[in-house]
């Protein structure tokens, strides 16, 4: 948990990156950040492993100097990184040590504790030992000690990371509603685009030490801005088109239909829970489908139909 604002304005974004640049040794890991942080709404990052995500946090919290550039931070800012990291003693005085640590007075810490427990539906965890938690819970409580903070920007990173599906999708569930604060701003460095769905107002895209992508999610997954950002957000296939564009297509663009104007040939196959996922090469791309099982072999011909997608020029 994190850090005193070295700089305070009284108005404008609670947090701006300003051309930040962010360097280890002689690698450059982010380059030219530019960003803002508005109080009341949720702001997801996603970007592929080692892209500096987390890096990021870490300057925008106060935890790491940016080799160029800087952060403005109007009012105070709480950082809590990817591991728990509870101390050994019960969950409602891991949540009051941090409270101790922010300066929150001695007789407004248990009230302030139990209430952020209690926001995170784990009010009923507070009498147990901390370390006898499972992985669920010990992140249950984890998000709730940085809750308990009320800072006016919150980072977190990967808060349902190494969580199992239906653990996972239950505290997705009920930290979409503990996050949602008028009075505060949150950024979340996430690595799953369905989460980011859930939670965030605007969506950031890291690639390549750099700002690729920033907008609302719908427009960003939907729309991404080029090739690169669209294949990293789960736009596998590709074609190219008469006229020089290329189409990008999500699996869910592309029809099996007998009576479809493209053909292929079914390259690969890969049995999932609801049916199969398809790849199959055309002609002047290749595709992904999802159809239902047993599906068409491998080596098979199938015919095809395109709902969607999106074109760009294509890339020299």
């Amino acid at each position: 948990m994190v850090a005193d604002p070295p700089v305070v304005t009284a108005a404008g974004p609670v947090l701006r990156a300003e051309g930040l640049t962010v360097t280890r040794g002689r690698r450059v890991l982010l380059e030219g950040v530019e960003l803002e942080l508005r109080r009341g709404e949720v702001l997801a990052v996603l970007g592929p492993n080692g892209v500096g995500k987390s890096t990021l946090l870490a300057v925008l919290g106060g935890l790491r100097e940016p080799a160029g550039g800087r952060v403005v931070r109007t009012g105070r800012v709480a950082a809590a990184l990817q591991a728990p990291a509870l101390a050994r003693r019960s969950v409602q005085a891991n949540v009051e040590a941090a409270l101790a640590w922010w300066g929150v007075p001695r007789a407004a810490r248990p009230v302030r504790a139990r209430a952020a427990l209690e926001r995170l539906h784990a009010g009923h965890l507070a009498d147990r030992a901390a370390q006898a938690l499972s992985g669920g819970d010990a992140r249950r409580v984890h998000l709730a000690r940085a809750l308990a903070l009320d800072a006016d920007a919150l980072l977190l990173d990967e808060p349902f990371a190494g969580l199992d599906a239906p653990t996972r999708a239950e505290l997705l569930t009920d930290a979409a509603s503990a996050l949602r604060d008028g009075d505060r701003a949150t950024l979340l460095v996430l690595h799953d685009r369905a989460e980011a769905w859930a939670l965030a107002d605007r969506l950031l895209v890291l690639l390549d030490g750099g700002v690729r992508a920033l907008g609302p999610p719908a427009e960003v997954l939907e729309r991404p801005p080029s090739i690169a950002v669209a294949e990293f957000l789960g736009f596998s296939g590709r074609l190219d088109e008469p006229g020089g564009t290329v189409r990008c297509l999500r699996p869910a663009h592309v029809v099996a239909d007998p009576e479809g104007p493209l053909a292929g040939i079914v390259r690969r196959r890969v049995p999932e829970e609801d049916g199969v996922l398809c790849e199959v090469d055309l002609d002047h791309g290749r595709v992904q489908l999802r159809v239902p099982h047993p599906g068409p072999a491998e080596g098979a011909t199938v015919r095809l139909r395109i709902d969607g997608g999106v074109r760009f020029a294509r890339e020299c």
